[in-house]
């Protein structure tokens, strides 16, 4: 199962604005008529319930959306580009890769047609349109589209399932999902014949709930050893776990007690979330001479067990009414108690002021609005030049510069423009 990726998202980026001015005739005043850029697309993740796995990340990395298109006279302005949709399987869980290892949650999508924008595309440019006003009615400047955003997001499916039957490997989870539903989970006797998680549904007074069977686990799980962390992921939604013991194992309750420690090791939560504990293989003649002992064994440790043959279905179905009463104790919990609050990504604004710094003898000027702008004509030209210098003005890029010490005759350099002062 291919249920954790890593993509590069990349939104579009927005069309350039125009410098365009109106010549027709009769109209002897037309003005400044260059349209804006279009915006660039979006890239969006959607949980799909017809998706089951996210299998097509796998040959391709990179994914982006289209870009706007730039504006033409007349004050056409660009076609937007297109959103990119990726669908997922519902329960994916969409994050930010950082470089320090933490990634950033942005979305968990739990519902069907949930979705969620990863990347926004840049803003177009606007048109020399914009730029009109009384002291200069014939603007020679646009801007540019913005660049859109990129990332690299981790993909992260996580199943959707009310209970989860864990346990070390080979005590028998297969052969209970597969008495206790209609499931058909491989069964073998070999170490890790489950490699993937396998869900099934269990009903109950004609009441139905979801069994996952999570793959078995060995010491060391939480650190990524055997099925590590492919077996622990998986867990995170589930209400209640199942906790199934091979009876015929040296120490029943040691087996118990590791399989908790990689849970609490993994994260605390799991630790804490309810479970049934599960003696299984009663129908073995060597479990049922030591019957009274496990028994006796759990009591001690004030745990409450349950006894099946998940070969022979013996116990199953008390078992799943147990669970069954057990899932509608831990919602009333959830309901009279409220939802956690989730972690939320809040983007900060950009900042957009001006600030300079000196590179040899050139002053550098960082001002996102003003790269953004391009000039369509000849810098020697007086008039653009000195439009150049209103928005200048403007941005409050003048008064950065002339605090960081410009004088008459320095060279100042924004983005790829060059000019002296």
């Amino acid at each position: 199962m291919f249920d954790r990726v890593e993509i590069v998202v990349k939104a579009g980026s927005g069309g350039d604005g125009v410098v365009s001015f109106r010549r027709e005739k009769f109209v002897p005043f037309g003005g400044p008529d260059g349209g804006d850029g279009g915006d660039g697309g979006h890239v969006i993740i959607m949980a799909d319930s017809t998706v089951t796995s996210l299998r097509k990340f796998k040959p391709k990395r990179v994914y982006r959306s289209a870009d706007g298109k730039d504006g033409k006279g007349k004050r056409q302005h660009g076609k937007k580009g297109e959103n990119l949709i990726l669908t997922v399987p519902v329960g994916t869980v969409v994050a930010y890769k950082t470089q320090i290892g933490d990634d950033t949650l942005i979305s968990d999508l739990e519902q069907p047609d949930q979705q969620i924008v990863v990347v926004k595309g840049g803003k177009g440019g606007w048109g020399n349109a914009h730029f009109a006003s009384s002291t200069n009615q014939a603007p020679q400047i646009a801007r540019k589209g913005e660049v859109g955003e990129e990332h690299s997001i981790i993909l992260e499916m996580r199943l959707i399932a009310d209970v989860g039957i864990i346990g070390h490997p080979n005590a028998g989870k297969s052969t209970l999902l597969a008495t206790a539903s209609a499931a058909k989970p491989k069964i073998a006797d070999y170490p890790f014949t489950t490699r993937e998680p396998i869900l099934g549904v269990a009903e109950v007074d004609q009441r139905n709930f979801v069994l996952a069977e999570i793959p078995g686990l060995i010491n060391g799980a939480h650190l990524g050893r055997g099925l590590g962390h492919d077996f622990l992921r998986h867990i995170m939604r589930t209400k209640i776990l199942i906790h199934l013991i091979d009876g015929s194992s040296v120490s029943p309750g040691e087996n118990m007690m590791r399989v908790n420690a990689e849970l609490s090791l993994f994260d605390s939560a799991l630790a804490q979330k309810p479970q049934l504990v599960v003696i299984n293989k009663i129908d073995l003649p060597q479990v049922q001479a030591r019957l009274a002992e496990i028994k006796d064994t759990f009591g001690s440790a004030g745990t409450k067990v349950f006894f099946v043959s998940a070969a022979t279905g013996e116990g199953v179905s008390q078992l799943m009414a147990e669970t069954l009463k057990l899932l509608n104790q831990v919602a009333t919990k959830v309901e009279t108690g409220g939802k956690i609050p989730k972690k939320v990504f809040r983007p900060q604004p950009k900042d957009i002021d001006a600030s300079v710094h000196k590179e040899g003898d050139i002053f550098v000027v960082v001002a996102s609005e003003l790269e953004h702008m391009i000039v369509k004509t000849d810098m020697t030209r007086p008039e653009v030049r000195w439009q150049l210098k209103e928005q200048l003005a403007r941005l409050g890029v003048n008064k950065a510069l002339e605090k960081a010490g410009v004088k008459p005759g320095d060279k100042v350099r924004c983005g790829n423009l060059e000019w002296k002062w």
